[in-house]
């Protein structure tokens, strides 16, 4: 939609303004009721938008007190356009969400509200409620405000079940695959998926993009190679025994001679060498690819606790999966937790592609237009501000060392402090803000620290960062959704300082934290300081930021900034790179997941199994059995008997088997033996609809415990192919061919256990008075 017919229809709300203020109250809440039959008979969303929309800004007027600027109605236009509508820090996205929301829900259908955290989700929810309450819409968060407070299903069905529901997307995601693991329809608590408006998209859409979202079951036989592996890792030379590209690490050819050299194999890709492989992956990945203090740290009970190394928040309970996790226990030295399967998973990216209707809100999208063009289909409208932004953004200083670098940053906050501005150090990493501190701390200056160690006083720190005197020094996180105001008298001294420490892996990342300042129309400034010591540029190009170091000579300004940006672009192609392979890798799996989905959704909501279904599976295995022991021994015919038809074995029937003459023939008489069982059991069930009840869940069950074992071989395949590169070999293309394979392998398997639970499950009466079904 282009600015032109966004401007058109806020002309239009406008116009319909006048009418709704107009209004007695209970007439403005029957607008509701009136929009919905306008829908019913046949008019469109946008149709009624502006009458939607001024009826719904004139409730936040009479609520909330505040109506919506002329700029937030245009960005309520792009994002019923689904569009990704860019907002600066402070233009009120809050008050922008309740349009679109309104109009969604007035369809009757799914309308979703998703943003960073609980907190913000929580408050959002409690502030914009009672605007819905007045227009005869019910509005429910999806988070317990209660900490260790776990919602039931009851609870979550009450809250995706009102006409808006604001969550956040890990909560969303989890209960997604939640949802597809219940064992009865009656536990089902999502509805189909139809609207979702994301708060601060750029920050799940692209930050977290790499982050899938893992539900962890049974544990598997915990490995005893991680020692061995990381011990193995510690040996290895970068160039010349691994390649770092893209986020990503393998072996190279001499790698993978030294490692089949090492632990004396023939071949390091053989299958029988897939487990040691994926552990010298894992070993790898934890000691190049995860940075302590940025990618995760070591809390005070000895664990692991990742972070989120674009804001430096703490993932408190989140895990690496695959086993990554447990590398990097071991190389901590840490005693390695207990490694689980993965049950199910699912990336932010193909979650939110499932919602017909996607759109966002952010203050930093300009920057990633063509990638998120390209993976989200979906533009980026620039939202024009309503004051217009006074912030000055000075020029960046370079420098040479971190020390110089540290040193003018310091200078310049004491001469803000001096005069009373509020001054807020933002920090690449949380080793930086610790740094910092100590600096401040000898120049006796009082400040606040806001890092992932002290994340829970994050509303606390941020409401108190505009007052004057205050100083706060902080990582990438700042308060994000939580705006700084300024105090008294800060505005005459010039607003807030934002003091940027550090080159950060994106220009979007130091967008957002020059944001911080200059909310609403405020006075602020900003500046960011680097060097050739900053992390990335260590990172990307070690080698040259050595050789100019060690001249000890000065270096031009000219010079500096080339090989500073120039890291900060390398690293944020490479970061784009690693979103689209993993969207790649998880576009496989969401094809397999669809599918697997989809029949276990058929089978929970009753479809009838056809009657020679059964029968027609049991075929199919006994001739995959027959064909694949062309010698076939008594022992082993007697033993498939057992485990996969009866645990009864009947002598008779077994020498009638055991003189078949050939293959056929011993093909037709197990069929005539199973065809027996069959209709044994058959006659066990009182009515036809007791045997589709039983025949479902032996399919829900066999359907249930073959995912399992295909989503977590899959997880395991992502880091074992990573080496196949270095043998010329496509990562991709080498993943899809495994997953078809598996997939095929999942489906004979999961064919072999409908018929083994069907012919060997047995019945137990419970303490309830109905029957339950014990598996084998």
């Amino acid at each position: 939609m282009t600015g032109g017919r966004l401007g058109r229809v806020v002309r239009a709300v406008k116009a319909r303004s006048k009418r709704a203020r107009g209004l007695s109250d209970d007439e403005l809440r029957n607008e509701t009721a009136r929009l919905r039959s306008e829908l019913a008979r046949g008019r469109s969303l946008d149709a009624i938008m502006p009458e939607a929309y001024a009826a719904i800004a004139e409730a936040d007027r009479r609520v909330l007190g505040t109506y919506p600027y002329d700029e937030q109605i245009y960005g309520a236009a792009a994002l019923q356009a689904g569009c990704l509508a860019e907002m600066s820090t402070g233009e009120g996205k809050t008050l922008t969400a309740t349009m679109p929301l309104y109009l969604h829900a007035l369809t009757g259908r799914s309308t979703i509200l998703v943003t960073a955290n609980e907190y913000l989700a929580y408050r959002d929810a409690e502030q914009m409620r009672p605007v819905f309450t007045f227009m005869g819409l019910t509005e429910r968060a999806g988070v317990s405000k209660a900490p260790d407070h776990t919602l039931t299903n009851d609870e979550k069905r009450e809250n995706y079940a009102a006409d808006i529901l604001y969550t956040t997307h890990s909560v969303l995601a989890f209960d997604y695959l939640l949802n597809n693991l219940v064992k009865r329809a009656e536990d089902r608590f999502l509805r189909d998926f139809d609207f979702i408006l994301i708060d601060e998209a750029d920050s799940v859409l692209l930050d977290g993009a790499q982050m899938p979202l893992v539900i962890s079951g049974s544990p598997r036989v915990q490995s005893d190679l991680y020692a061995t592996a990381d011990f193995f890792a510690s040996t290895l030379r970068e160039k010349r025994d691994y390649e770092v590209e893209d986020k990503a690490v393998w072996l190279t050819d001499d790698g993978v001679r030294y490692a089949e050299r090492y632990f004396g194999i023939p071949n390091l890709f053989a299958r029988e060498s897939f487990e040691l492989n994926r552990h010298i992956q894992l070993a790898l990945r934890a000691r190049v690819l995860f940075k302590p203090q940025e990618d995760y740290m070591v809390s005070d009970k000895g664990e692991v606790v990742l972070l989120d190394n674009s804001t430096g928040r703490s993932l408190p309970g989140m895990k690496l999966r695959g086993g990554v996790h447990q590398a990097l226990e071991q190389k901590e030295r840490l005693e390695i937790s207990q490694e689980q399967r993965s049950v199910a998973s699912i990336t932010y990216q193909n979650l939110f592609l499932m919602f017909p209707m996607m759109c966002g809100m952010s203050g930093t999208f300009s920057d990633a237009r063509s990638e998120l063009l390209r993976v989200y289909h979906k533009r980026v409208v620039v939202v024009p501000t309503h004051r217009g932004v006074q912030r000055v953004d000075r020029e960046d200083r370079y420098f040479q060392t971190a020390e110089e670098q540290y040193d003018a940053a310091l200078k310049e906050t004491l001469r803000c402090h001096a005069s009373g501005r509020p001054v807020l150090v933002v920090t690449a990493t949380i080793q930086d803000t610790q740094i910092f501190s100590r600096m401040l701390v000898e120049k006796h200056v009082p400040h606040s620290v806001l890092n992932a160690n002290n994340a829970y006083w994050e509303a606390e720190i941020i409401a108190a960062a505009g007052q004057k005197n205050a100083v706060t020094v902080s990582t990438g996180m700042a308060g994000r959704g939580t705006d700084i105001k300024l105090g008294e008298g800060v505005r005459k001294l010039g607003g807030l300082a934002v003091i940027g420490l550090g080159r950060m892996q994106n220009t979007r990342l130091e967008r957002q934290a020059r944001g911080r300042a200059g909310r609403q129309g405020d006075p602020g400034s900003s500046q960011f300081f680097v060097s050739l010591e900053d992390e990335i540029v260590t990172q990307m190009y070690p080698e040259k930021a050595s050789q100019i170091l060690d001249a000890d000579r000065p270096v031009s300004r000219r010079k500096l900034r080339g090989v500073i940006d120039r890291a900060q672009r390398t690293i944020g192609e490479q970061s784009v790179s690693s979103r689209e392979q993993a969207v790649r890798y998880d576009r496989i799996l969401r094809r397999q997941r669809e599918i697997l989905y989809g029949a276990r959704n058929r089978l929970l909501d009753g479809e009838t199994v056809p009657e020679d279904q059964v029968r027609s599976i049991v075929r199919q295995n006994l001739n995959r059995f027959v064909s694949g022991h062309p010698k076939l021994t008594q022992a082993e015919l007697n033993r498939y008997v057992l485990d996969n038809l009866s645990y009864e074995l009947d002598q008779e029937e077994l020498s009638m088997l055991r003189d078949a003459p050939d293959a056929r023939t011993l093909v037709n008489r197990l069929d005539d033996y199973a065809e027996r069982l069959y209709s044994a059991k058959v006659a066990t069930f009182a009515s036809p609809e007791e045997l589709q009840d039983y025949t479902r869940a032996c399919m829900l069950k066999a359907l249930d415990e073959g995912w399992v074992e295909e989503v977590d071989y899959l997880q395991q395949l992502q880091y074992a192919i990573v080496s196949r590169g270095t043998a010329q070999r496509n990562p991709i293309f080498e993943y899809s061919r495994e997953a078809y394979r598996s997939f095929q392998d999942m489906q004979r398997m999961m064919m072999e256990s409908i018929a083994r639970n069907f012919f060997l499950a047995e019945f137990q009466m419970g303490r309830d008075g109905k029957r339950k079904i014990l598996f084998p």
